[in-house]
């Protein structure tokens, strides 16, 4: 009997041992997600927010994500819209709502309101967005999750100045002039498009915040139905309006 009450303390302390350990070993996966992947976001965010109350994601300049944006007249006084990326990749629809480096997708902006979310580097911008004159196209990068991305405090951002003549009517529908305006004041978020039969070559570079170069050339429309579109801001789109 003295022999087993001695006995009993060591066990005991044996078994407290062992449970210890367990809690230990399970306690050490609780802190770390799956193998190999970070949960830290990329860049950190500013106090700066868009027109819609999205706020700014600050990037170093090296590295940072880039885009430049051209428009072209179509026929029917529509315009073709191609975009220029680099250290860009464009996220699929129903991506995570996660800010990864370097991708995300494109806002539209029409004279500072937004047309569409682009997930591909072409699209197609109605007439009817865009009355006789002078207007603005911009495109804006945005990260999966809706933030903007910005460098030194500016969103990574390219803007387009044209300007559409209104149509002729000894030339038929469709018909009209148009031509590059000059870069306008570098303020953020402003972008848009011409009407009806407008002509002309308008190109940005993709530098942050910033208005590019543009030229222009002009030339007859040949007749071409136009793509529909609202001129609404849309959840998402692939290429046309």
């Amino acid at each position: 009997m003295s022999s087993w009450t001695r006995g009993l303390p060591a066990a005991l302390a044996v078994c407290a041992v062992l449970l210890a350990g367990a809690a230990g070993c399970g306690s050490s996966g609780a802190h770390g997600g799956k193998e190999g992947e970070s949960s830290a976001p990329a860049g950190r965010l500013l106090d700066h927010t868009d027109e819609e109350g999205q706020h700014y994601r600050e990037v170093d300049k090296k590295g940072a994500p880039d885009v430049g944006v051209e428009v072209r007249p179509d026929a029917g006084g529509s315009w073709d819209v191609r975009l220029t990326v680099r250290r860009f990749r464009f996220s699929p629809s129903g991506t995570a709502a996660r800010a990864t480096a370097g991708r995300g997708l494109v806002h539209l902006l029409v004279d500072g309101r937004l047309v569409c979310r682009l997930r591909t580097p072409e699209y197609r911008l109605a007439a009817r967005l865009v009355p006789h004159g002078t207007h603005h196209v911009t495109a804006r990068l945005y990260a999966d999750d809706g933030t903007v991305w910005a460098v030194a405090g500016r969103p990574v951002q390219s803007t387009a100045d044209i300007t559409a003549s209104a149509p002729d009517p000894g030339r038929g529908p469709g018909a009209g002039s148009g031509h590059a305006s000059k870069p306008a004041a570098p303020t953020g978020g402003d972008g848009a498009s011409c009407g009806p039969g407008a002509r002309g070559l308008m190109r940005a570079a993709g530098t942050p915040g910033a208005r590019g170069a543009h030229q222009g050339a002009g030339g007859p429309a040949a007749a071409r139905k136009a793509v529909r579109s609202g001129g609404r801001a849309s959840p998402d789109c692939r290429g046309t309006a």
